[in-house]
């Protein structure tokens, strides 16, 4: 089964003590889902249409790993924590085999 990966990129940062408190508690959810962070932060380089935002990457064992953390209740709870904080999207892409 591929590896998948969860990449998640943030356009804004609208409240960073609600990022703070999401941080707190999504990064126990998804390590406690087999979660593994591979690198956050802003972007060393960017090229071509890109924009400079925080990305954060997580390597999971499948894509129904990385589903199971994202929808799991301890992530959702991070979520409500997060609430407006951020304007920002996920992606879960499977690895190539």
């Amino acid at each position: 089964m591929p590896k998948a990966y969860w990449i998640a990129t943030y356009r804004s940062i609208n409240d960073p003590a609600a990022l703070a408190a999401y941080a707190q508690l999504a990064a126990p959810a998804i390590q406690a889902a087999g979660g593994r962070f591979l690198a956050r932060g802003m972007p060393a380089q960017i090229y071509e249409s890109a924009i400079q935002q925080r990305v954060v990457l997580i390597e999971f064992d499948s894509v129904a790993h990385a589903t199971g953390a994202h929808d799991s209740p301890a992530y959702q709870e991070a979520l409500k924590a997060l609430g407006d904080g951020a304007d920002r999207e996920i992606r879960i892409i499977e690895a190539v085999a």
